[in-house]
C-alpha cells in the first residue's frame, strides 16, 4: 500500500495515527490491575473492552452495527462495521498496525488525538489486554478491498497479518476465549451481558447492538438494541414503574467546544433521587465536573422560573439543590477528547471545563422547555415546592432528634452495646433481629471491637416516607445516631463510626424482609455506606450437625445433604471393612441397599444429631461467636452496587406502592427461592 493511498483512507484513520507507549507482559502477571478481578466481573470485561472499542467507532461517526455472539467454548464473537483497524506498517513498531494494537499497552488511535475525538475502553489497553489473557485471539479485517488475518495465543502473534481473501466494505471482528489459567470462571451470564449492552445502545443513539447467544444447539437467543431517543428513551426506561409527574421528557443534545452533551430529566410520583452520570459511555458513580454543572443549571433555572412566574415569592427562600432533586430521574452524558478521570476505576470526571460547558447548555434548554410547556413546568415547580415544604419540617424533626440526643447526654441510643475501641477502623456494628439475638450477641461478641445494635420487629419501609416520617421512628433514629454521620443534606462519611456495618438476622422469611428493609435504607439514604464497601449481611448457619465428637455447622441444604450422604458412604465402608475383617462376603450388599433403602438408610444415620436453627437467639452466644461473629471462622457477604440502574428498579419494584411490578417479580421468582419457612 502506498502512502498517498494510506492518506486517502476514508476518516484518515491510518498506522501513523497508533501511538505506543510501553509493552505488553505484565498484563498476566497482574491482570486485576486491568480488569479489576479475575472472577465474574473481570471475565465480562473481556467482552466490554471490546465492545467498547467497536462504539468508539460508533461515536466518531463511522459504525452503524455492533454484534456480539457467544459461541460454545466460551468464545466470544465482536463484530463492527466500522472503518477496520489499520493493517499497514507501524513506523516504530515496524510491524502491522493491527498487530501493535492487539499485543502492544497503550497503543491505539486514542492517544495520538486523530484517530477519535472522543473514547471509552481502559485508558487505550483494552483490546490487547483481552488479547494477553485470552488462549485463543483471532482478527479479522474488511479494509482496502481484502481480508486481512492474524490469530494469537495468550497474546503472541502466530503468523504475520495477511490478505486471505477479498472483501467489500469495511470493519473489524474480533474472536477470543478467555483462558482458564487466568479466570476463576470462564460462564457468561446472558443477563448481565443484555443489562449492559443496552445500556451501551442507549447512551450511543442510533446504532443498532446485536447480541447472540449460540451456546447451546437449538436453544439460541437473539436481541437487538437499538435507540433513536438516546438517554431520552433511557430516562423513560428507568421510569416504566413509576408514575411520571408530567408527562415530556425534558432532553437537550449539544456540543460546545468539542464537548458533546447529552440530557434527560422526568420527575415522578417518588421521594427518591435517580440520577446517573457518564463520561463517554463510562458509568461515573461519584459523578464529577458534568453532574456539578448539570446540578447548578437545574436548582438555578428551576428557581428563575418559579419566582419569574410568581410561584415564589420575594420573601419566600430558594428551592435548594435537595429541593429539585426529590423524585428526579436524570440521565447526564458527555464525550469529550482527554478526559481526566480520577482514580483507576473512573468513578469521577475532573475535566474542569466540562462543568460551565454543561451548565450553560442545561440552563438555556431547561429555560425554553419550561416556557414552551406550562403544564409541566408547573408540575415540576409544583414538586419542587412540596419537597422544599417537607425539607423544612424535616429539618426540624432532625435537629430535635440530634439535639435532644446531645443535649440530654444520649449522643448513643441506649440499647446500643457500643465496643471499647473508638478506632472506626477496627470497629463494626451488628444490627440484629429482636431482644434475644441481640442478647446472646452482647454476650458472644467481642467486646474491644464488635458493637451490638438490636432492632425491635420491622423498620419502616422507607422507600415512600420523607425523611420527617423516618426520624418519628425510634428504630430508624437509633440507627442513625448509631452510624454517626448524620443523614440527609449533612450526612458526612468521614464521621462513621464502624468501618463494617453487618445486618444480622435470622435465617428465615422474616428476617429476609427485615434485611430488605434495611438495606433499602442504606441504598436510599447512606449509599455511600455502600459504595465505599462498609455494608455486610452476616451469614449465619441453618444447621448444627453432631456425629460423635465431629461438630459442623451447615449454611445450605445442599451442603447438609452433602455432609449426609458423606456419612452414609462412610459408615458403609467401615461396616464392609469389619465384614472382611471376619471372612464375610458382601457380593449381594448393593441389590439389598436399593431394595430396602429407607430402613439401611435410617440405619445408617444413627447418631446423626441434627439441629435447625430457626433464629439467632436459638443459639447461645459461644455458637453465635464461633458461627458467625468470629473474624476467624465466620462467613459474611460484601454489600456491593454492581449496577445501580437495576438496583433502583429492584428496590422499586419490592418496596415501592405499586403492586403489579412485586405480584410479576413474585411470579417470575417463586421457583428459585430456597429455604422458604411456610
Amino acid at each position: 500500500m502506498s502512502k498517498e493511498k494510506i492518506k486517502k483512507t476514508k476518516g484518515g484513520y491510518t498506522a501513523e495515527q497508533i501511538t505506543v507507549l510501553e509493552g505488553l507482559e505484565p498484563v498476566r502477571k497482574r491482570p486485576g490491575m486491568y480488569i479489576g478481578n479475575t472472577a465474574k466481573e473481570g471475565l465480562h470485561h473481556l467482552i466490554w473492552e471490546v465492545v467498547d472499542n467497536s462504539i468508539d467507532e460508533a461515536m466518531a461517526g463511522f459504525a452503524q452495527q455492533v454484534t456480539v455472539t457467544l459461541l460454545p467454548g466460551s468464545q466470544v464473537v465482536v463484530a463492527d462495521d466500522g472503518r477496520g483497524i489499520p493493517v499497514d506498517i507501524h513506523k516504530t513498531t515496524k510491524v502491522s498496525a493491527l498487530e501493535t494494537v492487539l499485543t502492544k499497552l497503550h497503543a491505539g488511535g486514542k492517544f495520538g488525538g486523530e484517530g477519535y475525538k472522543v473514547s471509552g475502553g481502559l485508558h487505550g489497553v483494552g483490546v490487547s489486554v483481552v488479547n494477553a489473557l485470552s488462549t485463543y485471539m483471532k482478527a479479522e479485517v474488511k479494509r482496502d478491498g481484502k481480508l486481512w488475518v492474524q490469530e494469537y495465543k495468550r497474546g503472541k502473534p502466530q503468523g504475520k497479518v495477511k490478505a486471505v481473501a477479498s472483501a467489500r466494505g469495511t470493519g473489524t471482528t474480533i474472536t477470543f476465549e478467555p483462558d482458564p489459567e487466568i479466570f476463576s470462571t470462564l460462564d457468561f451470564d446472558w443477563k448481565y451481558i443484555l443489562d449492559h449492552l443496552r445500556q451501551q445502545a442507549y447512551l450511543t443513539k442510533g446504532v443498532r447492538l446485536v447480541v447472540r447467544d449460540e451456546r447451546v444447539r437449538g436453544q439460541h437467543q437473539q436481541y437487538t438494541f437499538y435507540f433513536e431517543g438516546g438517554v431520552a428513551s433511557y430516562v423513560r426506561h428507568l421510569n416504566h414503574h413509576n408514575e411520571a409527574k408530567h408527562e415530556k421528557v425534558f432532553y437537550v443534545a449539544k456540543e460546545v467546544n468539542g464537548v458533546q452533551v447529552e440530557v434527560a430529566v422526568q420527575y415522578v410520583d417518588d421521594y427518591s433521587e435517580t440520577t446517573f452520570s457518564f463520561a463517554n459511555n463510562i458509568y461515573t458513580m461519584e459523578g464529577g465536573m458534568h453532574l456539578v454543572g448539570f446540578k447548578t443549571a437545574l436548582t438555578r433555572t428551576l428557581n428563575n422560573y418559579a419566582r419569574a412566574k410568581g410561584f415564589l415569592k420575594e420573601k419566600d427562600d430558594n428551592i435548594t439543590g435537595e429541593d429539585t432533586r426529590e423524585g428526579l430521574t436524570a440521565v447526564v452524558s458527555v464525550k469529550l477528547k482527554d478526559p481526566q478521570f480520577e482514580g483507576q476505576t473512573k468513578a469521577k470526571l475532573g475535566n474542569a471545563e466540562v462543568k460551565p460547558i454543561v451548565d450553560s447548555v442545561v440552563s438555556d434548554a431547561l429555560t425554553i422547555f419550561l416556557e414552551e410547556n406550562p403544564r409541566d413546568a408547573e408540575a415540576i415547580v409544583g414538586k419542587c415546592l412540596l419537597a422544599s415544604r417537607a425539607r423544612l419540617a424535616a429539618r426540624a424533626a432532625r435537629d430535635t432528634v440530634l439535639r435532644k440526643g446531645t443535649l440530654e447526654g444520649f449522643a448513643l441510643p441506649g440499647k446500643l452495646a457500643d465496643c471499647s475501641s473508638r478506632d472506626p477502623k477496627e470497629s463494626e456494628l451488628f444490627i440484629v433481629e429482636g431482644d434475644s439475638a441481640g442478647g446472646s450477641a452482647k454476650q458472644g461478641r467481642d467486646r474491644r471491637f464488635q458493637a451490638i445494635l438490636p432492632l425491635r420487629g420491622k423498620i419502616l419501609n422507607v422507600e415512600k416516607a420523607r425523611l420527617d416520617k423516618m426520624l418519628a421512628n425510634n428504630e430508624v433514629k437509633s440507627l442513625i445516631i448509631a452510624l454517626g454521620t448524620n443523614i440527609g443534606e449533612q450526612f458526612r462519611l468521614e464521621d462513621l463510626r464502624y468501618d463494617r456495618i453487618v445486618i444480622m438476622t435470622d435465617a428465615d422469611v422474616d428476617g429476609a424482609h427485615i434485611r430488605t428493609l434495611l438495606l433499602t435504607l442504606f441504598y436510599r439514604h447512606f449509599k455511600q455506606i455502600i459504595e465505599h464497601g462498609h455494608l455486610y449481611i452476616a451469614q449465619p448457619p441453618l444447621y448444627r450437625v453432631v456425629r460423635g465428637k465431629d461438630v459442623r455447622y451447615v449454611y445450605s441444604d445442599e451442603e447438609l445433604e452433602k455432609i449426609r450422604q458423606e456419612f452414609i458412604s462412610t459408615k458403609q465402608d467401615r461396616k464392609e471393612a469389619k465384614k472382611q475383617k471376619k471372612g464375610q462376603k458382601v457380593k449381594d450388599e448393593t441389590v439389598v441397599v436399593e431394595e430396602n433403602y429407607q430402613t439401611i438408610e435410617k440405619s445408617l444415620t444413627e447418631g446423626l444429631s441434627l439441629q435447625r436453627y430457626k433464629g439467632l437467639g436459638e443459639m447461645n452466644p459461644q455458637q453465635l461467636w464461633e458461627t458467625t461473629m468470629d473474624p476467624a471462622t465466620r462467613l459474611m457477604k460484601q454489600v456491593t452496587i454492581e449496577d445501580a440502574a437495576k438496583a433502583d428498579e429492584i428496590f422499586d419494584i419490592l418496596m415501592g406502592s405499586d403492586v403489579a411490578p412485586r405480584k410479576r417479580f413474585i411470579h417470575t421468582h417463586a421457583k428459585s427461592v430456597k429455604n422458604l419457612d411456610i
